[in-house]
């Protein structure tokens, strides 16, 4: 089962990964990916394991951005892969048939890719422009979801699409009603001053639908 709320980790001035990541899980958080991007397989693994501790300790879903081989030795409950990244059917190789597996999207195209390729759920996005990403790919706003995800009714494609970039509370219920599973935030949840009921909040408004 998919989650409606992606928590994606990111370091700040005043807290590495693993802080971050055991901040929102302390604040409810069931789904967590681990996003540490232009480092080595080496950098990253011990803090892959230290984040699994973690969201075990909490019941909590870890998924590892990019890096299907780190997902399988800290046994992740399954690896995200980005647009410029390896594609789904390469990372489901890897990772095996019992892993979850999610792709990056910003196209209908990209999604009928991965779809094909076997993919649990999608990533689409940006929402909006975002900071926490590099070369951003063109922003989809709501008419975006709606456009798509009408035409994947149309197809009658039936996957999870959770939506990503910049999204804000008062975002969730418009996104919710073009037909979206859920949300993936980032600085939402780090940068919040009283995490534990701004993430009951958003878990209350997913749950709406």
């Amino acid at each position: 089962m998919i989650n409606k709320l992606h928590y994606i980790s990111q370091q700040t001035a005043t807290g590495s990964h693993t802080d971050n990541i055991l901040a929102a899980c302390d604040a409810g958080c069931k789904w967590i990916q681990l996003r540490i991007k232009n480092e080595t397989y080496e950098n990253i693994l011990p803090v892959a394991i230290a984040a699994k501790k973690i969201c075990d300790q909490y019941q909590a879903s870890l998924i590892i951005n990019d890096y299907p081989h780190i997902a399988v030795a800290v046994d992740a409950a399954g690896v995200h892969v980005g647009q410029k990244d390896m594609t789904v059917a390469e990372a489901r190789a890897i990772a095996g048939a019992d892993k979850i597996v999610g792709g990056t999207a910003n196209t209908l195209e990209d999604i009928l890719v991965h779809v094909k390729n076997g993919a649990s759920y999608i990533g689409l996005g940006p929402f909006r422009f975002t900071t926490t990403k590099q070369n951003l790919s063109p922003i989809l706003g709501l008419e975006g979801y709606q456009t798509i995800l009408q035409s994947l009714r149309q197809q009658q494609i039936q996957i999870p699409i959770v939506a990503i970039g910049g999204i804000l509370t008062d975002d969730i219920p418009a996104i919710l009603q073009t037909g979206i599973h859920g949300i993936a935030v980032s600085g939402l949840i780090t940068q919040a001053a009283a995490r534990q009921p701004l993430v009951q909040h958003i878990y209350d408004l997913l749950n709406q639908q």
